[in-house]
């Protein structure tokens, strides 16, 4: 089951109430990135694809920051919900390289989350949430790089990070083989968003 459009929306307008922070905006940029992104691919519904980005990061309603939390948060908020399908993007779009992006031993949610991640098969709609996750800021949609280093900046670099960063180019070419063009091309003024100065936010601390 997916909610509709408006309630995914009013949905993220109440977490960003609970959890106030650019990542709402995130959400929504992100939702808009993977709607013209399948609005491209043939066998993918536009629609689907906006819900599931809009709703990506709904775990964060509980005011976590951290991958491992706010992954689990949204899969148990929306399995509640009955959104499973939301559910799955919860845990999937943080984990491009699958298995390997767990590098420590992990225990409690973490290893709910590894047993899961390991044992799903990744379809078109996991691998685009992936990529849109990367393509989009607060202020817009920008080039991988300047998220990827965004990201690094205000949560520093893991083991894992630069196989994350090749996975997610693989992704990008993937869908630009059935777009048949550069994901580029259909993202409104990402050339100015990458391009634009706006100061590094980080996470509050407590």
């Amino acid at each position: 089951m997916l909610p509709s459009k408006e309630t995914a929306e009013k949905e993220l307008e109440i977490a960003g109430r609970l959890n106030p922070g650019p990542w709402t905006e995130h959400s929504i940029n992100v939702g808009l990135a993977a709607k013209y992104i399948a609005e491209k691919c043939p066998n993918m519904d536009a629609d689907k694809a906006y819900i599931l980005g809009v709703l990506h990061d709904i775990g964060r309603r509980a005011g976590i920051v951290t991958i491992p939390k706010h992954v689990y948060e949204g899969y148990l908020y929306s399995t509640e919900k009955g959104w499973n399908e939301v559910a799955r993007i919860s845990m999937t779009h943080s984990y491009p390289i699958k298995e390997y992006d767990f590098t420590e031993e992990v225990k409690d949610e973490e290893a709910f989350i590894k047993d899961y991640i390991v044992n799903c098969t990744y379809d078109d709609y996991d691998r685009l949430l992936q990529l849109c996750d990367s393509l989009a800021l607060a202020n817009g949609f920008c080039m991988l790089e300047k998220r990827f280093i965004d990201v690094a900046r205000r949560y520093g670099l893991w083991p894992t990070s630069v196989s994350r960063w090749n996975a997610t180019f693989e992704i990008k070419e993937y869908f630009e083989k059935q777009m048949g063009c550069s994901i580029y091309d259909v993202l409104p003024n990402v050339k100015e968003t990458t391009f634009a100065d706006v100061p590094l936010w980080k996470p509050p601390t407590k």
